[in-house]
């Protein structure tokens, strides 16, 4: 039988396994401080516990903080992780590094039920949820951790659909007993789904992206069938129920297709969906992936979209696209090593 993972515990929780395995109250917040300050990979690293209470815990609990399996770099710096998940599954994240910065794109899913056209993932069909420890995990075991200054969820999985132990993840990043980082170095990317779009907003402060991709209901359906769920302009009119003036981030994000959502008509468009909204839009160049007749738009397109926003009135950037050369978009370094899995 595996042992339980401590990493991933939200205090609580650690209260909870505490007082069950008969320790003081305080060595819920010891357990804790080894986790998410001091980093520690083992239970008998946790030396201000009794060796009695290490080894009562090492019955049936462990760190469980897994290294990546394997690694893809980029020449721009960016690096691909894969980390097993579970008995044979795999998830990714993308550390990119950038200046000042450097970024975590982390995995909240195996595979994804969302299917957007355009999304590797999506190709995988849905396989699990990932647990607030394979969550954090990525993080936690990151051989870059010390230099992180940002998280996103962007990576394989919709946030939402596992949204239980995603606000679990984000609670061990933020809370004081936890990582402690400020809310604002997170960023919750979404497709937007009625029940957990507003309980996120309300239940976490940090900040919040809407794959938009077109504004206009029938192309985004063909594009993201989550859409007819839950449309674009009902989710716009939710959130204006919501203040983001403040230090929560609203923003949109776009991928910029060739010769589709790409004309001037889409950016008025645009402009008409999000009017009232305190926010920002994201310009994404497309990642081609296979067997999808979808083209990202030139940068000189992009470049006339965004100053035509921009000069409206709408805060608009082009995303830098980073690691291209490694197929840096999620679903591909698992979806081959899923198939190699299969093959052997």
């Amino acid at each position: 039988m595996s042992k339980y993972p401590l990493l991933g515990m939200t205090l609580v929780e650690l209260q909870a396994l505490a007082k069950r395995l008969g320790m003081p109250g305080f060595a819920a917040k010891q357990i804790a401080s080894w986790l998410y300050e001091k980093k520690v990979t083992s239970i008998d690293e946790m030396t201000n516990l009794s060796l009695k209470h290490r080894e009562l815990l090492k019955q049936d609990y462990e760190v469980g903080a897994l290294p990546p399996v394997d690694e893809m770099r980029s020449v721009d710096g960016t690096v691909k992780y894969l980390y097993r998940v579970g008995d044979n599954h795999f998830v990714e994240s993308v550390y990119i590094p950038d200046d000042d910065r450097a970024t975590l794109c982390v995995s909240s899913q195996v595979g994804c039920k969302m299917n957007c056209k355009f999304c590797m993932t999506g190709k995988q069909g849905f396989t699990a949820n990932l647990t607030a420890n394979q969550i954090i995990n990525q993080i936690h075991s990151l051989p870059e951790r010390d230099k992180l200054t940002n998280v996103v969820m962007m990576g394989m999985g919709e946030p939402l659909d596992n949204l239980d132990e995603v606000l679990k993840a984000l609670e061990v990043l933020t809370a004081s007993y936890g990582y402690a980082w400020s809310p604002k170095r997170i960023t919750l990317s979404t497709v937007g789904l009625r029940k957990g779009l507003r309980r996120f907003i309300e239940e976490s402060d940090c900040h919040l992206a809407i794959s938009l991709h077109s504004p206009v209901a029938a192309q985004r359906s063909e594009l993201m069938p989550a859409e007819k769920a839950f449309s674009i302009t009902e989710m716009a009119e939710l959130l204006k129920n919501y203040d983001f003036s403040k230090q929560r981030r609203l923003s949109f994000e776009y991928i910029v297709f060739k010769g589709l959502n790409d004309s001037q008509i889409y950016a008025k468009e645009l402009l008409k969906l999000l009017r009232g909204l305190d926010c920002r839009i994201n310009l994404i160049r497309f990642h081609a992936i296979p067997g999808v007749d979808l083209e990202g738009a030139d940068m000189d397109t992009m470049t006339r979209f965004r100053d035509y926003l921009t000069s409206h009135g709408l805060f608009t950037t082009i995303r830098a696209s980073r690691g291209e050369d490694i197929f840096a978009a999620c679903g591909m370094l698992s979806t081959a090593k899923q198939e190699e899995n299969n093959k052997s």
